[in-house]
């Protein structure tokens, strides 16, 4: 382990390279579907194996996510998409060349807005998203001799997301991709499922002395299936490039792979000389012309983003960063919340339910939102009457909200009725109450008078016993003191 004091004289940059699968039906140049999950090589086609005389053909579909990504991180969309071939051999690249595009990518430059635990925001800049097909699949099976190949993949339409290398810490690489996966779900373009292999990150790290204007030599880490492994592979990689600088060694730019089971990565090959891909434009197909028409209607279907979700809860719904950050974190979510928010002015009361009694039973029950039994009119109505004090945040929590899970057509205040729930505020009503409990525990009330005021949570439980919860906690809590003091 490296000191702090040898850490802190190095500087981390990062740039990285996302992948995200799109959700179209088909591929990107074949008819083929793109479902997960089938038996191997049942979805492919001679058009998707690259079988002589076969003619590829762009999917609309793709290119109008691409824009859609491209908006969403105010990119320049290039009018004129050209495709071109990259050449390389891979067992698991049927054509023996992969449709990508080379010097015009779709979407050029773009920033994406990215909020640090401490509160800060940074934004992190884009080079470029562009489109391409996915490869298949290697299968390495544990015990067998032979490696298996999977067709099913190819020909599924990617973007490829690349920063410039301007991340400088393992947290804004996180900040960052946690960004992406919500920009892409929100737009309903990816799932954003890296277990699935939807979502994919490589890393291009180099490390170099604080204050130094170049560079240092930069290694591409691969094979890492979740955020926190990318963070961890960021962080090794760290570690052990200023171990080398620091022992007088040379960084060797190279390709390595990362080893969740041992947090660390191994080299794979190496980069010093840049691989000959002999580039050159697709001649089966013709450019792609984004109309003005058609980028203006892809803009008008644009749905709200994340960010802007986050702004209308914070400034408009005056809610803290944690619950607008937590809101924010699925679509489905942030915009149901923004339906309760139309018809309640509760919003920090409506917050908290859904950060507390409604995430628990989504949780619990393994629920989504869209399948929730009680809609946003109904739950505002419940929060009514915890404000006007008919019954208590913990009856109707724990009483009301089950039931209203079961009978979402009745409302919350037939239910407390029904249930004999609705608080007593009546002062009339409540005295005797308070008066008996004060009479069965007249050596509290000696030792309240003496100067333990603690005392009262005792006392108010008492009357809640009594009382079946029904006591309004404000009416009672007035009298108790008044009685307490009398």
């Amino acid at each position: 382990m490296l000191s702090e004091e040898i850490k802190n004289k190095y500087q981390l940059v990062v740039g990285l390279e996302v992948h995200a699968q799109l959700l179209t039906a088909s591929k990107m140049f074949a008819a083929d579907s793109t479902e997960f999950g089938n038996l191997p090589n049942t979805l492919i086609s001679v058009i998707t194996l690259g079988h002589p005389g076969t003619l590829p053909k762009v999917n609309k579909k793709a290119i109008e996510y691409a824009v859609k990504m491209g908006l969403a991180c105010h990119c320049e969309i290039t009018r004129t998409n050209i495709f071109s071939r990259k050449n390389y051999f891979y067992p698991d690249l049927p054509k023996g060349y992969q449709i990508t595009q080379d010097k015009g990518p779709i979407c050029v430059g773009g920033k994406v807005p990215i909020r640090l635990a401490d509160g800060s925001t940074r934004e992190i800049q884009l080079n470029r998203i562009h489109l391409e097909e996915d490869a298949g699949k290697s299968i390495h099976l544990d015990g067998e001799p032979d490696t298996l190949v999977d067709f099913n993949r190819a020909g599924t339409p990617l973007i490829e997301i690349v920063t410039e290398p301007n991340i400088y810490t393992s947290e804004e690489a996180y900040a960052f991709l946690t960004e992406i996966k919500k920009l892409v779900k929100y737009l309903d373009i990816c799932d954003g499922n890296m277990e699935e292999g939807s979502l994919r990150c490589d890393a291009n790290v180099s490390v170099m002395l604080k204050g130094a204007k170049e560079l240092g030599k930069k290694v591409e880490v691969k094979n890492m299936n979740s955020f926190r492994n990318v963070v961890r592979a960021i962080e090794h990689e760290f570690e052990r490039m200023v171990g080398m600088l620091e022992e007088g060694k040379e960084i060797i730019s190279e390709t390595r792979t990362f080893d969740a089971n041992t947090g660390t990565t191994s080299g794979m090959r190496t980069k010093e000389e840049l691989n000959d891909y002999r580039y050159f434009p697709e001649p089966d197909l013709s450019p792609v012309v984004i109309s003005e028409e058609w980028l203006q209607s892809i803009q008008s279907a644009m749905p709200t983003l994340p960010r802007d979700l986050y702004k209308k809860f914070t400034e408009e719904y005056g809610l803290p960063d944690y619950d607008a950050s937590f809101l924010t974190e699925s679509k489905e979510l942030a915009l149901w919340f923004d339906e309760l928010c139309r018809e309640t002015s509760l919003y920090k009361a409506a917050s908290n339910w859904m950060m507390g009694p409604i995430k628990s039973y989504l949780n619990e029950t393994a629920t989504h939102i869209y399948d929730f039994t009680i809609n946003p009119k109904r739950l505002a109505e419940l929060l009514a009457l915890i404000e006007e004090g008919k019954v208590s945040s913990s009856i109707a929590s724990q009483k009301i909200f089950p039931e209203l899970i079961k009978t979402p057509k009745v409302s919350p205040f037939e239910i407390a009725q029904k249930l004999n729930l609705i608080q007593e505020s009546d002062e009339t009503s409540l005295k005797p109450i308070i008066e008996e409990v004060l009479k069965e525990n007249g050596q509290k009330v000696a030792e309240y008078k003496s100067g333990k005021k603690g005392l009262t949570g005792f006392f108010m439980g008492q009357v809640m016993r009594k009382s079946n919860g029904k006591a309004d906690p404000k009416v009672a809590t007035k009298l108790l003191t008044e009685l307490l003091n009398n």
